[in-house]
């Protein structure tokens, strides 16, 4: 603990090494400290709260509130300026280096416990981790004055969302441990056949997880075109190289199909039976408020944004994801929503009416682009205008058109200059979005966040048009990751006072939220969580949420 700056103290409980001095009993510190902390609580300041609040819970400290988070202060400042890990911060913000926690003790096989650090040692280490934060929190609260966006959105927004964390990833989700067993065996068995399969192609046994053998067999033994090259020069083996090789050869084909079942089997089928939790029989990731350049939570141990939906092996995951006995899920998903904050930043009225009218807005542009009436368009008209819609929003070109529907340059200009003059409102925005961004360095989301794209005037043509780009992507997608935000606090504020012993909110994933429910009472929360989650925010397009429910995630999704 700190309470002044250049002091700190440590309280040492649980040191057993050979020689260790007598030290205060835990339940005697508990008592006295938990009591001081609590009643204090309002005046609290931490680094990264989210992982010290449950170890206060689980010894009967409860902090309901606090003052401040300096790692939320500084992600909120400026989210790409450093990592917001207190060593970097200090470094960056204070100038100064701080004792790392392998400083004391030690890495890899030769790391001990903390408890087997010498008191004195640790001392150092922990006192000045308390007086660093203290630091940190002055000089950030400095840099924040005045900055009434960036204050809001902590008080608002990201400081509650700690103990909404918090609680979710307490709650954690069951899982079918015996149904992700057999699907790893399935996967076993693909995996091998595939193996063989490679074997049988490239001539020979190789490590199909060797990027070196990999190199060998596809373009030394084979002799397949060399499409892209590393950095030192050698042929690439990476994923978008070998999907293009894949079109006209079977081996990367083969190799791809490998990779992405050998990673679901290892990311998910093997790994999330490991991190069940023996006592809750739960998983309980981790969730990262920090990470993200746009606002966008991400999560680990496991990673349930990557888990993916389209594939058929990526949806029996989802069904390994179970509720208890007499409980049913429910999956609460947004709608569109970046297209929906696309047509409320930018006020065009062809995309605003799409929504208004509740039209299927895919088919609404199709209509617009190929001059024909929406009921007569037909599904590769609506899978081109999908692809112009989405492709916008992350500043898709041309090129970037030409190669995803697999047309001429020329016709992939031709949609684009068509949509451009049906979409005056959306041409506009991204006009008036990237000039204020080269004259301010910063673009902004609806509820203030503000992301900086310092690249955004670069002599490099290359990362000058990555800033572009991610300055129009970036007020879509980070308003989109505020308003999830929004809608978790919403949503967890209202389990706490009216569904506390009926209702858990135990995923969110992208745009959804992941709910348990009894089975009896799960059609009112469905419709009260939808409800919720509609009014949010309030745009000038209607926020529409899909929600369902379901005895597993991929039935309720």
């Amino acid at each position: 603990m700190s309470v002044e700056e250049g002091k700190g103290c440590y309280i040492p409980i649980g040191h057993d090494y050979e020689g260790a001095p007598k030290q205060l009993p835990l339940d005697k510190v508990v008592s006295i400290l938990g009591a001081s902390i609590e009643s204090n609580q309002r005046k609290a300041i931490g680094q990264n709260l989210k992982f010290d609040i449950p170890i206060l819970a689980r010894h009967g400290i409860k902090l309901s509130a606090f003052l401040a988070d300096t790692m939320l202060m500084s992600y909120v400042l400026n989210s790409t300026g450093t990592r917001h890990s207190m060593d970097r911060m200090a470094e960056h913000y204070l100038q100064l280096s701080t004792i790392k926690y392998t400083d004391v003790t030690g890495t890899a096989s030769k790391q001990i416990n903390f408890s087997k650090v010498d008191i004195a040692t640790a001392t150092n280490y922990a006192a000045e981790d308390a007086d660093i934060t203290l630091r940190l929190y002055k000089h950030l609260e400095n840099l924040l004055k005045g900055q009434n966006s960036q204050l809001n959105l902590l008080e608002a927004i990201e400081y509650p969302l700690v103990l909404a964390l918090v609680t979710t990833e307490t709650n954690g989700a069951k899982i079918d441990k015996d149904k992700l067993a057999a699907h790893s065996k399935e996967l076993g068995e693909k995996i091998e056949i595939l193996t063989k399969e490679a074997y049988k192609l490239g001539g020979q046994e190789f490590n199909l997880d060797s990027p070196k053998q990999l190199l060998e067999i596809l373009y030394e033994k084979q002799g397949l075109p060399v499409l892209q090259k590393t950095p030192k020069g050698q042929p690439s083996t990476n994923e978008a190289t070998l999907q293009r090789l894949a079109e006209e050869y079977d081996l990367p084909k083969v190799i791809l199909e490998y990779r992405t079942l050998a990673k679901l089997k290892s990311t998910y089928t093997d790994s999330l039976i490991a991190m069940e939790n023996p006592v809750t029989k739960r998983i309980h990731t981790s969730y990262h408020q920090a990470v993200t350049s746009t606002g966008r939570l991400s999560s680990t141990e496991p990673n349930l944004q990557n888990i993916p939906i389209k594939t058929a092996e990526g949806r029996r995951i989802r069904e390994a994801f179970v509720p208890e006995k007499g409980n049913v899920l429910i999956s609460a998903d947004y709608s569109q929503i970046e297209l929906r904050i696309m047509a409320h930043l930018s006020g065009d009225k062809n995309l605003t009416n799409a929504f208004n009218n509740n039209l299927d807005v895919h088919s609404a542009t199709a209509a617009e682009i190929f001059r024909v009436d929406i009921k007569d368009v037909d599904s590769n008209q609506r899978r081109s205008a999908k692809a112009i819609n989405f492709g916008l929003m992350y500043g898709m070109s041309a090129f970037g058109l030409t190669k995803q529907l697999d047309i001429t340059r020329a016709e992939a200009q031709s949609y684009l200059d068509t949509y451009f003059e049906r979409y005056t409102g959306v041409r506009d925005y991204m006009d008036n979005v990237r000039a204020e961004a080269k004259k301010d360095l910063y673009v902004e989301t609806i509820m203030g966040r503000r992301l900086y794209v310092n690249e955004i005037n670069a002599a490099n043509g290359l990362r000058r048009q990555a800033a572009e780009r991610a300055a129009i992507n970036a007020p879509l997608q980070g308003s989109a990751a505020d308003i999830i935000k929004k809608a978790m606090l919403d949503v967890d504020t209202w389990i706490a006072n009216e569904a506390p012993d009926t209702t858990k909110m135990i995923m969110q994933v992208h745009d959804e939220l992941i709910l348990e429910a009894k089975k009896s009472e799960s059609e009112e929360v469905l419709s009260k969580v939808k409800e919720i989650m509609e009014a949010a925010v309030d745009l000038d397009i209607p926020l529409i949420v899909e929600a369902s429910i379901g005895s597993n995630w991929n039935e309720a999704h």
